[in-house]
C-alpha cells in the first residue's frame, strides 16, 4: 500500500501502543508458568500476535479479552508437528526456539519476508550441542528434540535476542546451567527486560561479571493480573516528530522507570537541543528548539537509528551514527535503507560499513520513499514530511503494522495522511 503524507510539522497528543518487547516475554513466561495470568495491553501488532499464534500451536489456551489477553499455560505440547507461523519476528523465533527444546516439541517455524535471511548462528549451534536438532528448509525451519542444561556460552554483541531466548527457557529445566558471554553485551537494557519478566515470576537468576548462573528446576509464578507498559520503541516517532514542532507534541503511556532501552531517546532530543519535559505522570510533551548535529553511538539502542536519523537531518552540522553495524541484519539493511530514504527525501547521507554521516540544517524536498519492507523505515519517513517542502509518498506503508498498527491512524489525527 502507499500513503502521501502532506507537508509540514504535527501538533497534539498520542497514547502509545503496548511493549511488544515486555508483551513477548510476559506471553512466554505465563505460557510456561503455573497458573492463567490476564495480561493488560494496549493493541496487537503483527509480532506480538505471532507470539501469540505460535504459543497456542504449542498448547497454551490465550483469549483475548476487553483488556488485552488471558493465557493459561502449556499443560501439553500437542502430538505430531507443530506450526508456529512466526511471521517476520525475530523476537518471536529466537525466544521461542530453546522454549520448544524444553518442552520437547516437534515443531516447524514458518518465517516470512527477511526472517529466513536473518541469522541464527551462533544459537543454533549451542542448542545442538545440548540435545536439539535444527533443520531449515527455505523458509521453514524444524526443529526436534530436547533441551538439556549444562554451560552454554555466547557473544554479547551479535543479538541480544539470543541471550532472552536462553533466559526464558533455561530456568524450567531440571537441571542447573549456566550462560557465558564471549563479548561485551549490547542491548544490555533488553536482556534487563528478560530479567525482569522472570523476576515477576518468582525466577531467580545470579547475575555474575561474564553471564548468569541459572538454579534448574524453576516454576514462574506470575500475578493473576500483570500490566504490559506502554511502547519506547513506537513513542519515538512522535516523540521526534515533537522535536520538529514549534506547537510540540504530547506521548502519553509511557513508564518514566522503564527498563525499555529506547527510553534514552528523551536524552538523545535533548542532546540534539529539543525541549522534552513529563508533563504528567505518564506523559512526555517534546517541542522544537534550536537543533544541532550530535554523536550517536548505536551499540544500545540500534531501533532509534532510523528516526533519529530523520532528525539529524533537520539538526545543523554533520551528526555520526557509529557502532551501527547490527542495523545491516534487521528487517532491511537499516543503514542502506535509511540511506536510501532520506536521500529520496532530499537529504545528504553517506552510508559508511558501521553507521551514517548524515548533513543536515536544509530542509528536504519530498518525494517518495520505500519502506523496503520495514516497519521503522515507513514510520520514520512519515515523520520527515515534516521537514519537507513538498508530500512524502510511502511505498509499503502497510508494514507498520508489524509494531505499530494504528500509526496512520494515529498520524492523522495530528496532521492527516491521505491512501
Amino acid at each position: 500500500m502507499t500513503r502521501t503524507v502532506a507537508p509540514g510539522a504535527l501538533a497534539g497528543s498520542v497514547r502509545i501502543p503496548a511493549s511488544k518487547s515486555q508483551a513477548h516475554r510476559l506471553l512466554i513466561c505465563a505460557a510456561l508458568g503455573a497458573a492463567p495470568v490476564a495480561l493488560q495491553l494496549d493493541g496487537f501488532s503483527d509480532d506480538i500476535l505471532a507470539t501469540v499464534h505460535c504459543l497456542t500451536a504449542l498448547g497454551a489456551d490465550i483469549q483475548k479479552t476487553p483488556d488485552g489477553l488471558r493465557v493459561a499455560p502449556i499443560a501439553r505440547v500437542p502430538e505430531g508437528l507443530c506450526e508456529l507461523p512466526c511471521r517476520e519476528s525475530g523476537s518471536t523465533l529466537r525466544f521461542l526456539l530453546p522454549v520448544c527444546g524444553l518442552l520437547g516439541a516437534n515443531a516447524v517455524f514458518l518465517r516470512e519476508g527477511r526472517l529466513a535471511e536473518r541469522p541464527l548462528a551462533p544459537l543454533d549451534a549451542q542448542l545442538t550441542q545440548h540435545g536439539m536438532t535444527l533443520r531449515a528448509e527455505g523458509a521453514r525451519l524444524y526443529c526436534s528434540g530436547r533441551l538439556t542444561g549444562g554451560e552454554f556460552a555466547l557473544p554479547g554483541n551479535i543479538s541480544s535476542q539470543y541471550i532472552t531466548g536462553l533466559l526464558l527457557a533455561l530456568p524450567f529445566l531440571q537441571e542447573s546451567s549456566s550462560l557465558r558471554l564471549t563479548t561485551a553485551l549490547q542491548s544490555a537494557a533488553y536482556v534487563r527486560m528478560t530479567e525482569q519478566a522472570l523476576e515477576a515470576g518468582g525466577g531467580r537468576l545470579t547475575r555474575e561479571a561474564d553471564g548468569w548462573d541459572i538454579p534448574g528446576g524453576q516454576t514462574a509464578r506470575l500475578p493473576d493480573v500483570l500490566p504490559v507498559e506502554g511502547d519506547w520503541s513506537s513513542a519515538a516517532f512522535f516523540l521526534c516528530a515533537g522535536a520538529l514542532s514549534q506547537r510540540g507534541v504530547t506521548v502519553s503511556g509511557l513508564r518514566r522507570d522503564s527498563a525499555q532501552p529506547d527510553r534514552a531517546v528523551l536524552t538523545l532530543l535533548q542532546e540534539f537541543g529539543a525541549s522534552a519535559e513529563w508533563t504528567a505522570q505518564d506523559a512526555v510533551t517534546v517541542r522544537r528548539q534550536t537543533l544541532h548535529a550530535v554523536t550517536i553511538d548505536a551499540g544500545q539502542i540500534p531501533d532509534l537509528i532510523p528516526i533519529l536519523s530523520v532528525i539529524a537531518a533537520a539538526a545543523d552540522g554533520e551528526t555520526h551514527i557509529i557502532n551501527a553495524a547490527r542495523l545491516r541484519l534487521k528487517e532491511s539493511d537499516r543503514l542502506s535503507s535509511v540511506a536510501q530514504m532520506l536521500t529520496a527525501l532530499g537529504g545528504r547521507v553517506r552510508e559508511l560499513p558501521d553507521g551514517l554521516d548524515i548533513l543536515g540544517g536544509a530542509p528536504l524536498s519530498g518525494g517518495t520513499a520505500d519502506a523496503c519492507g520495514d516497519h521503522r523505515i515507513a514510520m520514520s519517513a512519515a515523520i520527515a514530511a515534516a521537514l519537507c517542502t513538498a508530500p512524502v509518498t510511502v511505498r509499503g506503508s502497510e508494514t507498520t503494522s508489524k509494531s505499530y498498527p494504528r500509526f496512520w491512524d494515529d498520524l492523522e489525527t495530528m496532521k492527516g495522511a491521505t491512501p
